[in-house]
């Protein structure tokens, strides 16, 4: 009987030395599900072997690595993306999401980590050199997407134009307007040009912007989101200050065109 009480009380020892080294495994072993539109390159999107890349990609694997997460990233409806977020089903939105005044009051953001412009994609012999130009044309656009916002506050644009065709991706848009169904595409100046350029395609960007904006990363607005949120922000900065960032950015972009701890 004694023995049976030893062997229960080494047991119970045992147990309670092995607790604090299954916490921090179940710590480094917890996910960190990215929400994105899978079809948003340089940013986020698919290749055709099936693997998620980008340079959004590239920078939350590398402070999920430095913070001990595993990493997932899980396309979504774009139109739902908030939903996606406030139900749980995804960590945060992390692929070139725009911070506007609404989406930073409903959320717990970053700071910005990359500028950019909503701006006119036309065909290179379209003759639409400028906004005014688009005047009586077919417009096309991501349902959902800060380029619907930044139509929607340019009215006196927006009531020029002959009607609005909206996406459920940039890349179908762009895909119409190669083919002549839309006149010209509003949307992110990052993508657009790197599109352009990686694909060769006979589009060009009309010098003239919509509206100047900044990419930042949205988490749920509550405790854990906003403790998330900080320790991500943490990890960029730690990952400029050695040089990690600049890296990915020239791997992308050819040059480093970040803004983070600038």
């Amino acid at each position: 009987m004694k023995k049976i009480a030893c062997a229960a009380l080494m047991a119970v020892v045992m147990v309670s030395m092995c607790l604090p080294a299954f916490a921090k495994a179940k710590k480094k072993t917890g996910k960190f599900i990215l929400g994105l539109d899978a079809s948003f390159p340089p940013m986020g999107y698919t290749e055709a072997n099936g693997d998620i890349v980008g340079y959004d990609i590239d920078l939350a694997k590398e402070v999920c690595k430095r913070l001990g997460l595993t990493f997932v990233a899980k396309p979504i409806d774009w139109s739902a993306k908030e939903m996606e977020l406030s139900s749980g089903s995804i960590d945060c939105i992390w692929n070139g999401f725009t911070m506007t005044e609404e989406r930073v009051n409903s959320m717990s953001f970053s700071k910005a980590y990359l500028n950019n412009d909503q701006v006119l994609v036309v065909r290179a012999d379209s003759g639409i050199k400028s906004l005014a130009d688009a005047a009586g044309k077919v417009i096309g656009l991501q349902a959902g997407s800060s380029a619907e916002d930044a139509l929607n506050d340019n009215t006196a644009f927006a009531s020029s134009l002959k009607k609005v065709v909206k996406y459920e991706e940039n890349l179908t848009a762009l895909t119409d307007l190669e083919v002549g169904g839309v006149d010209a595409v509003v949307m992110d100046s990052v993508v657009a040009n790197y599109t352009i350029s990686a694909g060769k395609k006979p589009l060009v960007v009309v010098n003239e912007s919509l509206a100047k904006e900044a990419y930042g990363i949205g988490f749920r607005k509550d405790a854990k989101g906003a403790k998330l949120r900080d320790d991500v922000q943490k990890t960029l900065e730690a990952m400029a200050a050695d040089g990690t960032v600049a890296a990915i950015s020239t791997k992308w972009f050819g040059s480093d065109i970040s803004v983070i701890g600038k």
